[in-house]
């Protein structure tokens, strides 16, 4: 799979560690930025890797800021990208089994790389499925993204 990842400073300094795991999981990445500790704004970066995804460039996003709010906040405003922050291996994967989560969002001040790592394999080695109640409930966050988005 292609994983598409951005951050701002704030999550840069978990930057590294996610391409290592990226990597190691044996997932090709596609890095949109930054590549440092000067500020920059948060959205451009979510707007990069949701475009990414929304165009089929990439399968999956990997988002990352001081928080992880942030970079989740813009990045779910796209349609068809659904970004959560998880600071923890089972919402990581639980996101995608259960509720389709294509983005990833970690915060940098929040969680270490060793963690970072983890989560960023589970949420890789996840597959969208579970079961029939878990479909409806796709289902119907996407008809409300429909009818709120246009």
């Amino acid at each position: 799979m292609k994983i598409a990842i951005g951050c701002d400073h704030g999550g840069f300094p978990l930057k590294e560690a996610v391409i290592e795991a990226i990597k190691a999981a044996g997932h090709e990445v596609l890095d949109f930025g930054t590549d440092g500790l000067a500020s920059v704004d948060f959205p451009d970066y979510a707007r990069a890797v949701g475009e990414a995804v929304q165009q089929g460039r990439a399968a999956r996003g990997i988002l990352m800021c001081g928080s992880g709010v942030g970079m989740s906040m813009a990045a779910n405003k796209m349609r068809g990208i659904y970004a959560s922050v998880c600071h923890d291996t089972y919402s990581a994967h639980q996101g995608v089994e259960h509720d389709g989560m294509n983005v990833l969002c970690m915060g940098g001040r929040i969680i270490g790389s060793e963690l970072a790592k983890e989560i960023v394999t589970a949420f890789l080695h996840a597959q969208p499925g579970g079961s029939e109640r878990h479909a409806r409930r796709r289902e119907k966050v996407k008809r409300l993204e429909q009818r709120c988005l246009g």
